[in-house]
C-alpha cells in the first residue's frame, strides 16, 4: 500500500494541472487566439437601435454661433419649415479626436484619453480593410452612440498578410487599383455604401489615405500601379456611392506630409466635386522627424501646397509626438497654440496608440495636462449629433497685415498759425516701401 507523502501529493496535483492545462484550457486559449480581435461576435443586425430611432425622432439641435458672435434673431418674415441641420464642427470651432487601434472594438483606450484630457474627443477614428467583405453597422453604431462621430480609414488591402519588410509592405496584386477599377470590389463597395446610406446619420470616410507614399497596395509607386489610376479609382468609389444614394459622407483626401521621394500632391487629387476634407498625416519622432520640429514645421508646408489647388477644409488625420527626450508636452502645448493661427484647421486628431513608439497622450501626466490645457480653449467647444452635417467650407485664412514703414508719424498741425518765412529748398525723401510693394 503506497504511503501518502507531500511528494506523492505534489506530483498528483501537477499531473491535474498538466491534464487541465491540456484538455480543457489550451482549447480555449487556441480558440480565443485565433478570433478575429477586430470583430463583433454574433450575425450583423440591419436594423437602427432603439436609441438611434428616438434620437432622430428629436428635432435637431439648435446651431450654435460662432464664438464672439451674436445669436441671430428669427426674422417674422421668415418661412416656417424644418430648422437647419447643425454644422460640424460648428462654424468658428474645430473638433479634436483620437484614432486607436482596436477602435469601437474595445472603447477603453477612448475613455482613458477622456479622462486623462478632460474632454471627450468629437470623433474616434478606426482602421477596416477590404480583406472582411462585409459591412457591420455595429462599426458605427457603438462610435455613435456615445455622441462621437465615427470616421473610418477605409483601407483597400489586407493587413493581416503585410509584409516585414519595408519596401515590400505595398506589395499585395489582388488590391491593385486596377482591380477597383475593373468592378472586382464592385459588390463591397455598393454593400458599404447602401450600409452607409441606411445608417440614418453622417460618418466621414478616409479612403486609401496616405496615397503619396509607397507602403500601401493602393500607392502609385507600388503593387504594379500606373499614373493616374488613383484618381481613376477615388472617383470610381464615390460615383458607386452617389449612385446609391450615399450622400451623408465626409470624403477625407489623406496624404501624409509631403516629403522626398513622394508623389506629386496634386497628381493624386481628384477633385473638390470629390473631396470634402482634407486630411493630413504627420508626426514629431517617426523615421526622418527625430529631430524636434513643432507642428507648423511638419505640417505648414504642405498646407500651402494643398491650397495650391483646394480651399477645402483642412483635417489633420493622423498626428502624434514622442516622448524620447521629455518634449511630448512641450510640443502639444505649442500645437494648440499655433493651431489657433490656422481657421482652416477644423479637426485635429490624435494617434492613441503605441506602434513604432508610445504616441499616447493618456500614459504621460505632463502630455495630458498640456492636452487638457489646449483643448479647454473656447474654439474646441463643439459637438456631434446623429442630425449633424459636415462643414464643407471655412473662411479663407485672413491675409498677412503689411509690414509698418519707417516714415515718422506726421506732425499735428498747430493752434496759432506761425508768421510766413521764405522757403528754402530742401531734397525730396522717398518714401520707404511696404511688404505690399
Amino acid at each position: 500500500m503506497l504511503r501518502i507523502t507531500a511528494p506523492r501529493i505534489a506530483a498528483l496535483l501537477a499531473l491535474a494541472l498538466m491534464v487541465g492545462y491540456t484538455f480543457v484550457l489550451a482549447p480555449r486559449l487556441s480558440r480565443n487566439h485565433d478570433q478575429d480581435p477586430y470583430a463583433f461576435a454574433g450575425s450583423a443586425p440591419t436594423a437602427k437601435p432603439s436609441w438611434l430611432t428616438a434620437a432622430l425622432a428629436l428635432p435637431p439641435p439648435t446651431p450654435t454661433p460662432a464664438p464672439g458672435t451674436p445669436a441671430a434673431t428669427p426674422s417674422a418674415t421668415a418661412t416656417p419649415g424644418p430648422p437647419p441641420a447643425p454644422r460640424f464642427p460648428a462654424a468658428g470651432t474645430a473638433f479634436t479626436g483620437i484614432m486607436t487601434k482596436a477602435g469601437p472594438y474595445d472603447l477603453g483606450p477612448l475613455d482613458e484619453f477622456a479622462t486623462a484630457v478632460k474632454h471627450q474627443p468629437n470623433v474616434l477614428e478606426f482602421s477596416v480593410g477590404w480583406w472582411d467583405r462585409k459591412f457591420d453597422r455595429r462599426v458605427f453604431d457603438t462610435v455613435a452612440e456615445r455622441g462621437i462621430m465615427p470616421m473610418v480609414a477605409w483601407e483597400p488591402w489586407d493587413y493581416r498578410k503585410e509584409a516585414k519588410e519595408d519596401k515590400l509592405r505595398g506589395l499585395q496584386p489582388e488590391y491593385s487599383l486596377a482591380h477597383i477599377l475593373d468592378g472586382s470590389f464592385d459588390d463591397y463597395i455598393k454593400a458599404w455604401a447602401q450600409g452607409i446610406k441606411d445608417l440614418g446619420y453622417p460618418v466621414a470616410l478616409r479612403f486609401a489615405h496616405e496615397m503619396n507614399g509607397y507602403w500601401y497596395p493602393w500607392c502609385e509607386q507600388a503593387n504594379g500601379n500606373q499614373k493616374g489610376q488613383y484618381v481613376q479609382a477615388w472617383r470610381h468609389v464615390h460615383d458607386l456611392f452617389k449612385q446609391a444614394g450615399a450622400t451623408r459622407v465626409a470624403w477625407v483626401w489623406s496624404p501624409n506630409v509631403d516629403y522626398e521621394n513622394a508623389t506629386t500632391l496634386g497628381t493624386l487629387y481628384p477633385g473638390d466635386d470629390y473631396v470634402d476634407w482634407l486630411g493630413l498625416s504627420g508626426y514629431y519622432g517617426t523615421t526622418g522627424v527625430e529631430k524636434y520640429k513643432s507642428f507648423d514645421q511638419i505640417f505648414g508646408p504642405t498646407i500651402a501646397q494643398l491650397r495650391g489647388f483646394s480651399q477645402k477644409p483642412v483635417v489633420i488625420t493622423e498626428t502624434g509626438a514622442t516622448d524620447t527626450s521629455g518634449l511630448k508636452a512641450q510640443w502639444i502645448t505649442e500645437m494648440f497654440s499655433q493651431l489657433s493661427q490656422h481657421p482652416d484647421i477644423i479637426g485635429v486628431i490624435w494617434y492613441e496608440s503605441r506602434k513604432e513608439v508610445d504616441w499616447r497622450v493618456s500614459v504621460s501626466p505632463a502630455a495630458s495636462e498640456a492636452f487638457a490645457n489646449g483643448v479647454s480653449a473656447p474654439r474646441y467647444n463643439t459637438s456631434w449629433t446623429v442630425h449633424s452635417e459636415p462643414t464643407l467650407s471655412v473662411p479663407p485664412p485672413p491675409p498677412p497685415a503689411p509690414a509698418p514703414t519707417t516714415d515718422p508719424p506726421a506732425t499735428p498741425a498747430p493752434t496759432t498759425k506761425p508768421p510766413a518765412r521764405k522757403p528754402t529748398p530742401t531734397a525730396t525723401r522717398p518714401k520707404t516701401p511696404t511688404s505690399d510693394g
